[in-house]
């Protein structure tokens, strides 16, 4: 099973009636943000990380319904998500995300920070609504773990010296640290051993970190059509992923292409070709296919189940998405 929306079958319902209360977050009487909310949730590709919270709750929840708080959880969840994104595409000044325009393309700078503001907030309040002091630690931490990522992504751009492992260490806290934190948050409210808390902790950080090194791939691979943005679009802004960082250790004289800052359009033509002419795709690949594994190794102690099978289907089709 590789299409997204089969993987997502068991928690269909649930991410309507998600979608739904997502919408309803802002009052009608602040016009200008109820329309960010509309455009925000009403955009397609939305609900991977809350469905992955709803699976992780019926999971370990086998035989009974899963549980209010833990509906909450992943609505806040996706608010802490969109948020980031809101923030990360005002400090990235990018037009358009997944084909769409972003909230400060459309409606300022102003509204798109005190929208991602809101919604941070909000997510905030909810949390506390949970009653649930471990769970409250566990979001908390991702809201500092966002903010941690985009700041070594500013401090480190166009940086050549980069390492793979402190790549890894931002990528986890930009997008694996919701994913693995959410997923033990889920199985806190459902009452699990704190074994298989850390093990649904651990699939998730494999499965970030998968999810996010795909995704860098991609920048190099896929169409703008895809992606929603011009090829190489990281490169440019000096965000330099696993297959740049292979392909440096491989053909040292990029580092001097990188170094200029592609102030040609021609430089980063030939930066994206060498990259492309390297195992810098090919290695992280590998890199991530071993996370992919790795998640799924974490999903053995959990019993059989609709739920998990499509734990285990969606690490399959993170990988799918660069073959």
């Amino acid at each position: 099973m590789t299409d997204r929306t089969k993987i997502f079958y068991p928690v269909e319902a649930d991410l309507l009636l998600l979608t739904e209360n997502l919408k309803q977050l802002v009052p009608a009487r602040h016009p200008i943000l109820y329309a960010a909310a509309e455009h925000l949730f009403g955009a397609e590709g939305k609900g991977v990380r809350p469905a992955i919270v709803l699976l992780v709750s019926r999971t370990t929840m086998p035989n009974q319904d899963i549980t209010q708080r833990h509906r909450k959880l992943a609505e806040i969840t996706e608010m802490i998500h969109t948020a980031s994104l809101v923030h990360d595409d005002v400090v990235d000044s990018s037009e358009v995300r997944r084909g769409i325009p972003t909230v400060h393309s459309r409606f300022g700078n102003r509204i798109a920070v005190l929208a991602g503001d809101f919604l941070f907030a909000q997510s905030s309040w909810y949390l506390a609504s949970l009653d649930n002091l471990e769970v409250v630690k566990l979001l908390s931490e991702v809201i500092m773990d966002l903010a941690e990522g985009e700041i070594r992504q500013g401090l480190n751009r166009f940086d050549t010296s980069l390492s793979i492992e402190a790549y890894l260490e931002k990528s986890y806290y930009k997008t694996a640290s919701l994913i693995a934190n959410s997923c033990k948050a889920a199985a806190v409210l459902s009452e699990v051993s704190p074994e298989i808390a850390e093990n649904l902790y651990q699939y998730g950080r494999h499965l970030g970190l998968a999810f996010q090194v795909v995704d860098d791939i991609l920048d190099f691979t896929g169409s703008t059509k895809t992606l929603g943005k011009p090829a190489g679009s990281d490169l440019c802004s000096g965000n330099l992923t696993a297959p740049v960082l292979y392909a440096l250790e491989e053909k040292p004289y990029l580092e001097a292409m990188i170094s200029q800052e592609f102030t040609q359009s021609e430089d980063l033509e030939k930066a994206v070709a060498v990259i492309k002419e390297s195992n810098g795709i090919k290695r992280s690949q590998e890199l991530a296919a071993y996370h992919a594994s790795s998640a799924i190794d974490c999903l053995a102690s959990l019993p059989p189940s609709d739920s998990r099978q499509a734990l285990r289907d969606l690490a399959d089709y993170v990988l799918i998405r660069i073959y």
